[in-house]
């Protein structure tokens, strides 16, 4: 049975919260990096968490390259990192996430992503995830990704319901930074960040004995 009260719901960030990859995508940003001789610090890492493509190769590589060579490149570095999971997305699972799921199977829920489509679509279909979401929202679906806050104003939108009643689930800084600014109640999931500061609760992973009795105290604005 249903935990969640009527008029609310779970949107959830893909990467550091459905699946623990920003292992994977700063071995692929490394790999990808070398290809064009530069080497990837510690501050570049810690940088690219929470943003989009266009912003990350703006980042590493400056602002003078064409915004077609900004695309051409974050989707070649999408296809390495893509090549490096295949065969490993249901190990990369936060543990707990799929029984979560199916608890709330018929709750509404969404996914709010700077993501890149390809790969939103990757990880759901591999992970037979897809059947969760009622709305899905991608980086290529937004002007301004996060932290602005336009991916989660959307997403409540599709979804028919204020941004108050979403809880979404986050594991960036500029992710938190995003929620809030929409007005939502934010979960800080710590796979990529030893704290979130701004957040309503925090969860190490989906089998926290902390979420359910929180979720259950969760009432729609109205």
């Amino acid at each position: 049975m249903t935990t969640l009260a009527k008029g609310l719901a779970l949107v959830f960030d893909m990467d550091g919260v459905l699946v623990n990859s920003n292992p994977m995508h700063v071995l692929a940003w490394e790999t990808f990096n070398r290809q064009y001789g530069l080497e990837t610090t510690e501050a570049m890492r810690q940088d690219m968490y929470g943003r989009r493509n266009d912003e990350i190769v703006r980042a590493y590589f400056g602002d003078s390259l064409a915004p077609e060579e900004v695309f051409a490149r974050g989707a070649r570095k999408e296809e390495l990192y893509r090549e490096l999971i295949a065969g490993r997305i249901e190990e990369m699972l936060t543990p707990g996430l799929r029984s979560f799921l199916e608890k709330h199977g018929h709750d509404l829920m969404a996914l709010a992503s700077n993501a890149e489509p390809a790969n939103v679509e990757f990880v759901l279909e591999r992970a037979g995830l897809r059947r969760f979401f009622h709305v899905v929202v991608d980086g290529h679906q937004v002007e301004h990704p996060k932290p602005h806050p336009e991916v989660y104003l959307r997403t409540a939108e599709l979804l028919g319901i204020s941004p108050a009643n979403c809880l979404v689930f986050e594991d960036s800084y500029f992710g938190v930074e995003s929620a809030r600014a929409a007005g939502a109640r934010v979960i800080g999931v710590l796979t990529t960040h030893g704290d979130l500061p701004g957040v309503e609760l925090t969860i190490d992973n989906f089998g926290s004995g902390t979420l359910e009795p929180w979720l259950e105290t969760q009432k729609p604005v109205v």
